[in-house]
């Protein structure tokens, strides 16, 4: 069976999905999995290009991206002779089924952030007629969009913190205009607050405002990520994650913990050894995480997600509550990201979780 594995993506994550298909091609080279899988790897470069063929599997092994040498565009025979990449434009959308990938039983996006997670790359796979892995449309962009997201688990009766959502437009307003804004954000949610943009992942663009220049200066700096903006309360709680796995069944894993000494668990904290610790199992009572476990499983069922999630929590130890944070439906996939490690710490190794993340796939598309 060919795998077509899509990574890279046009966001600020490509390099994190860069290390995480090299994690998931070795998984599928390795024992049983190499009998069963042929892995076609598939990169789309920053400015949406599309690398099949010698330079994809160079990226792969490398694990880092190509630069635009005349050497890599005469090397790259799926590039389009005109523009020099198969770019997703309508011309060079006619062409993505190339020889290369014409006959790919089943695509898996290892794609984080916009123009991969979101649901984009799902409606082009869908359009395709082809099966792929993880969530479909809906998830992915529920999963993505911090607003619609948190929508979704209100409606499901999930507990969160106090948020409120604003648009760039109210922060370039006239300063009136933007005045009123943060004095309504300040009586609603109080300091310490959170700024996120909506459709980020790995903590880009998120501020923690203590006062109302830090506050004016978040709104600032998210307006210039994404037109849709989260404002949420702060809290003061431990960090703890759950692995999802399945479609309309699905199962939660052993939880984790995160404990970092930064303010608050950045880009940076996420992605420099050394910064973060993670405890898994998180050491918390057997009864708060059944009530984590059985939350995750609401909130994947409540976007609608399909064959993986990686679910966050807060848990305030203080009075016993938890409050569901977010879920990402395409997580980081290293064999050192939170995700597998939760499901080796369950039981199931990282070989064949690919597996059964592939064999989910087929199963949600199948006649």
């Amino acid at each position: 069976m060919r795998v077509g594995l899509l990574f890279g993506g046009c966001s600020g994550e490509h390099d994190v999905s860069i290390h995480s298909a090299q994690a998931v091609a070795q998984a599928l080279s390795t024992a049983a999995n190499a009998k069963k899988y042929q892995v076609v790897p598939v990169h789309i470069q920053k400015d949406g290009g599309w690398q099949v063929g010698e330079s994809a599997q160079r990226i792969l092994a490398s694990g880092v991206a190509l630069s635009e040498t005349a050497d890599d565009l005469a090397q790259d025979d799926s590039r389009d002779s005109s523009t020099g990449s198969l770019a997703p434009t309508a011309a060079a959308l006619n062409r993505l089924p190339t020889r290369e990938v014409a006959d790919i039983d089943i695509w898996f996006p290892v794609l984080h952030g916009p123009n991969g997670e979101d649901g984009t790359v799902q409606g082009l796979l869908k359009l395709m007629q082809v099966p792929f892995v993880g969530s479909g449309v809906l998830g992915s962009a529920m999963g993505m969009d911090k607003l619609a997201m948190k929508s979704a688990f209100a409606q499901a009766g999930l507990p969160q913190v106090e948020y409120r959502g604003v648009l760039r437009s109210q922060v370039y307003a006239n300063p009136n205009d933007f005045s009123q804004l943060c004095d309504q954000l300040e009586a609603d949610l109080g300091y310490p607050c959170f700024v996120k943009p909506a459709n980020l992942g790995s903590s880009v663009g998120i501020t923690k405002a203590a006062d109302r220049k830090a506050l004016e200066a978040a709104l600032e700096s998210a307006a210039s990520y994404d037109r849709r903006i989260i404002v949420e309360a702060g809290v003061v709680a431990r960090e703890i994650e759950c692995a999802v796995l399945g479609n309309d069944r699905p199962q939660a894993s052993t939880l984790g913990e995160i404990r970092f000494s930064s303010d608050f668990y950045d880009y940076d904290t996420k992605y420099t050894a050394g910064e973060a610790e993670l405890l898994i199992p998180a050491p918390l009572p057997t009864a708060v995480t059944a009530q984590i476990q059985a939350m995750a499983i609401q909130a994947f069922q409540a976007v609608d997600a399909a064959g993986l999630s990686r679910v966050d929590f807060f848990y305030v130890e203080s009075t016993g509550t938890v409050l569901i944070n977010e879920i990402n439906t395409m997580p980081g996939f290293t064999a050192t990201s939170m995700y597998p490690m939760l499901w080796k710490a369950s039981g199931l190794e990282f070989g064949g979780l690919v597996d059964q993340l592939i064999q989910l796939g087929l199963a949600r598309t199948a006649p």
